[in-house]
């Protein structure tokens, strides 16, 4: 039986397939591929992968139970014109995240010029008071940052939230291309894309940049809570990647605001400190005084510029899911630019009159913590329970600050390998950044996540999602004859995509 893809009813933006049948140009060669193979090919490949994944320990950490991360088989592809676009917006929304949090650390120019109450900042749960007076050698506080996008109905691309404390999931990106290229190699021969294996060496540069300027050949370390953390496999990777050492916080010490790290041959200084530990548990001296995890004096060494704690402290503010509805004016603001990536609609709660109409019909809003993670917390109005409902009336009324309500978006879909069949599944992507003072490199393609269950919107691991590898083409595709196969679609494109006048005359729907 030849590979069938099942119909998408869903309503959403198809990635691979403009009409019932049809695949978009950079989709064709692609779909040729996998129609030329059988189910019981497709499934053994599925099963491979699978193995792949088991054996090279590519984990995440779940209710205390190691599983392999599932990788689906059927790739997603960007198109060059349209990732140049993407990088760049990404890039851009970096610079203004930097100097926002520059400004709300130092000056305060954006609450002086009354652009942002201060009260948005100060009550965040993640504003970190010991990070003032804290200011890294090369100005960077987001070395790296994971910048979560969604494609809306028409084809749009949004960004859904920004993630500049511990953002995670880069390991997944390495570790599915190289899965993906020793399984099924000859899904690559038709296809240029652009490889993902230089990030540990863009990141390993931008640390080294970011460390203090009489560190003559600066020591840089990954800073890990252990191996009970859910990505500690990617903890691991990178530290072997870039060929520098994991240490918890018990192999480091900080004497006379300089930190050392133990070794079998003696103390040897230390300069950057990648961490992927939260700031409450970093340094009991300046938060949590019961962590095991963290080093205690760390903070005063970076105060005093002796160490570089990448990414920055505090940097949580910016995460904040309403500070979030500010990046736009940030990116007017600091940079005197406009946005090339809009934000999903979204309302601020803490405003009465867009509390008033959330609370009188929450049943249309998808309804967020400000500082949630991994989807916890959410509430999708159209699909909640009249209970459900009902308890975030309650939530809401009594602390409107830790909520943001947004329009709902149902996220574009893909063809995906599940239960032994093609079938549409919804999908978000979450691109790297990694910035060295100078510039911001965007890894890509990036992370892109699958909710598996049917009909699913939220793509965390932690809720039963997967990954699939992510094609950026390193040249534009011609148009070719649209393909049609062994395909039955429902119709997806309801309306023309808005374009930015650059990409007018494209031959596919682009942003």
């Amino acid at each position: 039986m030849v590979v069938h893809f099942e119909s998408d009813v869903s309503g959403a933006w198809n990635e691979m397939f403009s009409a019932p049948g049809v695949a978009r140009p950079m989709y064709q060669g692609l779909l040729g591929d996998l129609t030329s193979l059988d189910m019981v090919e497709l499934g053994l490949r599925a099963e491979q992968l699978s193995r792949t994944f088991i054996d090279r320990g590519v984990t995440f950490a779940h209710s205390g139970e190691e599983r392999p991360f599932p990788l689906d088989l059927v790739p997603r592809i960007i198109g060059a014109l349209e990732w140049d676009h993407l990088s760049r917006g990404i890039a851009q929304r970096v610079r203004a995240l930097e100097a926002f949090l520059a400004d709300v650390y130092g000056a305060g120019r954006i609450f002086t010029d009354g652009l942002m109450p201060r009260s948005v900042v100060t009550s965040s749960p993640h504003f970190c008071r010991p990070a003032i007076g804290v200011v890294p050698p090369n100005g960077v506080r987001i070395a790296v940052a994971g910048i979560d996008l969604i494609r809306d109905e028409h084809g749009n691309f949004c960004v859904l939230e920004d993630n500049i404390r511990i953002p995670s999931g880069v390991s997944y990106v390495i570790e599915n291309r190289r899965a993906m290229t020793q399984t099924f190699s000859s899904l690559f021969s038709n296809h240029r894309v652009l490889p993902v294996d230089s990030y540990p060496a863009k990141l390993l540069a931008a640390l080294v940049a970011a460390a203090p300027a009489k560190a003559a050949s600066p020591t840089v370390v990954v800073l890990s809570p252990g191996v009970h953390n859910a990505a500690y496999f990617e903890h691991v990777l990178l530290a072997r990647m870039m060929g520098v050492e994991l240490v918890e916080g018990r192999d480091l010490v900080c004497r006379a605001n300089h930190v050392y790290m133990r070794t079998t041959s003696g103390e040897r200084a230390v300069h950057v400190i990648y961490r992927r530990v939260d700031d409450d548990w970093l340094d009991p001296l300046q938060f949590r005084p019961n962590s095991v995890i963290g080093v205690a004096g760390l903070v005063n060494a970076a105060r005093a510029g002796n160490v570089t704690i990448s990414n920055g402290l505090g940097n949580g503010v910016a995460d904040d899911k309403l500070v979030y509805t500010y990046v736009p004016d940030f990116i007017r603001y600091y940079l005197g630019e406009t946005p090339m990536l809009d934000n999903i609609t979204t309302y601020r709660l803490e405003e009465a009159e867009a509390c008033a109409e959330v609370l009188a019909h929450p049943e249309d809003y998808v309804i967020k913590p400000v500082d949630g993670s991994g989807g916890k917390g959410i509430v999708i109005g159209p699909h909640a329970s009249a209970e459900e409902l009902a308890a975030i009336r309650v939530a809401v009324a009594a602390s409107p600050r830790n909520w943001i309500a947004q329009r709902p978006v149902a996220l574009s879909t893909h063809p995906t390998f599940v239960n032994d069949k093609v079938s549409p599944r919804h999908i978000d992507l979450r691109p790297f950044a990694v910035s060295d003072g100078n510039d911001v490199w965007v890894l890509p393609g990036g992370l892109t996540r699958v909710a598996l269950g049917e009909g699913e919107l939220i793509v965390n691991s932690s809720r039963g999602g997967g990954s699939k590898d992510t094609w950026v083409l390193s040249e534009e595709l011609v148009t070719a004859p649209l393909l049609t196969g062994e395909v039955t679609q429902a119709p997806m494109d309801s309306a023309p995509p808005q374009q930015n006048d650059e990409f007018i005359g494209l031959d596919e729907e682009q942003q």
